[in-house]
């Protein structure tokens, strides 16, 4: 695995090359002085830093925790998380990440923001710090939140996941109430060019994907996502952080530039898809003739070395000397500039459908879940939306089921840690029968992939014995960067790795 000073040489190099306008800036932003603070100057950094972490250092661990990826041969850097487990060391390098150059600058905008009244800019501001918390909530279940911004308390209280939401939906609505959609935004990366109209849309998708994980945990939330849905006004397009990318040094996608780019002097090949997704993307029958290929196969991974889709199996190092080398395996499709991507139009007409669905509007729930596979396709630059509708209808009686499964797919080559969350949460794609010591025997150097059963996960060989057989790892142990130094981090105990979080019980 390449140094962490990777995503600091992205977050820096980005934050004051990628634009022309940027090109001038000669100090450190994230290190402003009194003459060059300003919120345009500091938006860019602050994005940066979000986006390097969860495009990459969330991305990896979940992709795993999903069995959208598999270990390559002969390297151990992330075996652990194919086996399910995730150290308090591991988890960190995202936490420091968000915090030290994400959320710290986003509050010293926000106040300048509201200083000036800059209204659109403050929207901004804090629509990617309520996204950025919500994501360290999903990974740990509880973070410090009510007193995190009190520079005076080296050891601010953490706060209850439900809690933390609570008040990220209530920040969102302040800043929701104080902007109008003409206002201008800060030069920003995310939505380039744009007024505060597509920060609004922006803030209401992520109302939306938290008040949908509320649901069952917080009393009357269906009735203001029902407002929310009502109002349409959620983005026309996937928002991401697209465009800017550059095959240089420090200017590339940061999960291209961990795993795929030799910028940084390494060659080694960690990140393969996962014989699950594969399996369930491209479906054989007993004859080993192909009965059905999911047309963004193509867009999510590459063939192998004879142009065919394999996958690995989790919880596994396959020997540099067996089968099974790295020629053998397909890897994530990746380039230079491929997106980060933050909320796609898949997962809002997931959102929107699961709602329909749980009010027993088959109708509506079926043309937003068809409308969700559309826009996933749409997104991946293909067509056969239609071939992926049959072969995936909807069903209303099992409509977490399909919803889970197809979403899933969806995020396989886009969102992993979205899709690890929405599958703790859907529950689906399930645990089949078969496990990995029946895919792979290790003894024997040989892959079973006829034996899996396509939409199911499976326990990974040598799995974590925290987590278990048919589980997949709940949360992320809290950081040491974090519990070493303060005394008011909550503990966490072995059962805590498979305990669901407020919104998966």
């Amino acid at each position: 695995m390449k140094k962490l000073a990777i995503i600091s040489t992205i977050i820096l190099g980005l934050a004051t090359a990628s634009c022309d306008s940027y090109l001038d800036i000669n100090q450190d932003p994230n290190s402003p002085t009194e003459g060059n603070m300003s919120t345009s100057i500091m938006l860019p950094a602050a994005e940066m830093g979000i986006a390097a972490t969860y495009g990459n250092l969330l991305r990896i661990p979940a992709g795993y925790f999903t069995q959208h990826y598999a270990h390559m041969f002969g390297t151990s850097n992330y075996v652990d998380y194919s086996q399910f487990n995730m150290s308090p060391v591991r988890s960190g390098s995202a936490y420091s990440q968000i915090n030290r150059v994400g959320l710290k600058n986003l509050q010293t905008i926000r106040s300048l923001a509201e200083e000036k009244e800059e209204w659109g800019t403050y929207l901004a501001a804090t629509t990617l710090r309520c996204f950025a918390l919500q994501a360290l909530v999903d990974c740990y279940g509880s973070i410090p939140y009510s007193e995190a911004l009190d520079i005076s308390n080296p050891s601010p209280h953490y706060d209850e996941g439900s809690a933390v939401y609570a008040g990220l939906l209530n920040e969102l609505d302040e800043a929701l109430g104080k902007v109008s959609p003409q206002d201008n935004v800060a030069t920003n990366f995310l939505l380039q060019g744009k007024n505060a109209a597509s920060w609004i849309q922006f803030a209401n998708a992520l109302k939306l994907k938290i008040m949908s994980r509320e649901v069952g945990a917080v009393a009357e939330v269906d009735s203001k996502i029902g407002a929310l849905i009502a109002e349409d006004n959620f983005p026309k397009a996937d928002v991401a952080y697209a465009g800017f990318w550059k095959d240089e040094t420090g200017q590339m996608n940061p999960f291209y530039a961990e795993e795929f780019s030799t910028a940084f002097g390494s060659t080694q090949e960690n990140v393969t898809a996962n014989l699950a997704i594969i399996g369930t993307m491209l479906q054989k029958n007993a004859s080993g003739d192909v009965i059905y290929q999911d047309p963004r196969l193509a867009a999510f991974f590459d063939t192998n070395s004879s142009g065919e889709y394999v996958g690995g199996v989790s919880g596994t190092n396959f020997s540099t000397s067996g089968n099974y080398k790295a020629a053998y395996w397909c890897r994530p499709a990746m380039k230079y500039n491929s997106p980060v991507y933050m909320i796609q139009l898949a997962e809002i007409e997931f959102f929107i459908a699961e709602y329909y669905a749980r009010h027993n509007n088959a109708a509506q729930a079926q043309a937003h879940y068809n409308a969700a596979i559309e826009a996933s396709c749409a997104s991946a630059g293909v067509g056969g939306a239609d071939q992926v509708i049959a072969k995936f209808p909807y069903n209303q009686a099992n409509y977490k089921q399909c919803i889970g499964i197809s979403k899933w797919m969806a995020l396989a080559g886009t969102n992993n840690f979205e899709s690890w969350c929405e599958l703790r949460r859907l529950k689906y794609p399930a645990f089949g029968s078969v496990t990995g010591t029946s895919l792979y025997v290790a003894s024997d150097d040989k892959l079973n992939t006829a034996a899996y059963t396509p939409g199911t996960l499976y326990t990974p060989i040598s799995v974590f014995d925290k987590v278990g057989s048919n589980q997949v790892i709940q949360r992320w142990p809290y950081p040491s960067v974090s519990t070493s130094s303060n005394s008011n981090a909550p503990s966490f105990s072995d059962a805590d790795y498979k305990t669901p979080l407020f919104w998966a019980k």
